[in-house]
């Protein structure tokens, strides 16, 4: 089978979405299919043996660490050149919109991975909503088939009157992650040197809608925590400044083998966004044995079991995130959600929702 995908965003970007286009596409490669992906021209020309065509890309002026392609015709000029078996458009929005016009003379596939207008209210035009509900939805309902991460964004999508929409399972990838990456000398840096204290992991692009400046109460609140923020974006600068005079230490982007101890280094991954469709790095704290605390929103509670693997706050209550953070101090509780956060992740990994993809892909053959 020949496919297509294009894409908002691909490397040397890093976030979820990211992780599970390149996750996905190995494996197809790996079943003998041929791949072309299309994204936004960051200098990557290839990936693993897959050929990757550039659009012109422009940095955001709100958003300077990410790149954006804007609609263009040379999809469509790439498109026909591969004559692909499908076409996946992967987070439509700007370059997709050529994705999908070019791409409706095959059949077609469009996957939902971020809640764009839900972000409209952290960037202080809530009054787009409406309008981006409405791009975004006329979008995807010229698509065949719709793909989201979770039971909660389907149900929404749906009532929102999204056609034909089915969940797209998630994975991690349990050979990467995992407690063997535990590293004294990295607990040491992330800790700032006070390894006895009970560390904190963020994991994620930092930007306004992470919601991150939250986890500062429960430093405010107790000097038993320190906190270890691991990813880079807009809102860098502004949570520098907010957390300064904590027991914060700031990363940047960590890759490979250094991520991986970076999780299994510490001792619970906090996570305060309500914003997610899914929430790939809970994954994958768990599969390094982190217990999860995390805002009690819909794709977040579909991963996290109260209580079991990790223990979910209610955002919407002032202090309830410090009193959920309390109780893990307990280490008999920690380690007993770190054992049940490490079972959950070993039932996932990439094959199973990369053959569902490719499941989709051939149902939509035979009914084309």
């Amino acid at each position: 089978m020949k496919i297509a995908m294009v894409t908002e965003t691909f490397l040397p970007s890093v976030d979820g979405v990211v992780t599970r286009i390149t996750s996905t596409v190995k494996w197809l490669r790996d079943q003998g299919h041929e791949l072309l992906i299309i994204a936004p021209d960051e200098g990557v020309t290839e990936f693993e043996g897959i050929q990757v065509k550039g659009i012109p890309s422009h940095s955001l002026f709100f958003y300077k660490t990410r790149r954006v392609a804007l609609p263009s015709r040379e999809v469509g000029r790439m498109l026909h050149e591969f004559q692909p078996d499908i076409v996946h458009v992967v987070n439509p929005a700007l370059l997709g919109m050529s994705g999908i016009y070019y791409g409706r003379k095959w059949p077609l596939v469009a996957s939902w991975h971020t809640n764009i207008p839900q972000y409209a209210d952290y960037y202080k035009v809530p009054y787009l909503k409406p309008v981006l509900w409405s791009i975004l939805k006329t979008l995807h309902n010229q698509a065949d088939l719709n793909l989201c991460t979770s039971k909660p964004v389907q149900n929404e999508l749906i009532n929102r009157k999204f056609k034909n929409v089915h969940v797209w399972k998630r994975g991690v990838d349990v050979h990467k992650f995992g407690m063997q990456y535990k590293d004294q000398a990295v607990r040491h840096y992330l800790s700032g040197g006070e390894t006895d204290k009970t560390l904190l992991l963020y994991v994620g692009r930092l930007a306004v809608e992470k919601e991150i400046e939250k986890i500062r109460d429960i430093l405010d609140r107790s000097e038993r925590f320190r906190l270890a923020i691991v990813g880079d974006g807009p809102h860098r600068e502004n949570l520098e400044s907010y957390f300064r005079g904590t027991a914060t230490v700031f990363t940047g982007f960590l890759h490979g083998e250094d991520l991986a101890k970076a999780y299994a280094s510490s001792d619970v991954f906090v996570f305060p966004s309500t914003t997610e469709t899914l929430g790939l790095v809970i994954l994958e704290a768990m599969a390094s044995g982190l217990p999860i605390i995390a805002a009690n929103s819909g794709p977040t509670a579909a991963q996290v079991s109260d209580g079991e693997n990790g223990l979910l706050y209610n955002s919407k209550r002032k202090d309830d995130l410090v009193r959920t953070a309390v109780k893990i101090q307990d280490k008999n509780l920690r380690n007993y959600m770190a054992n049940h956060a490490y079972k959950t992740a070993q039932s996932f990994s990439w094959s199973a929702p990369s053959k569902q993809l490719l499941d989709y892909y051939q149902d939509l053959l035979r009914t084309d």
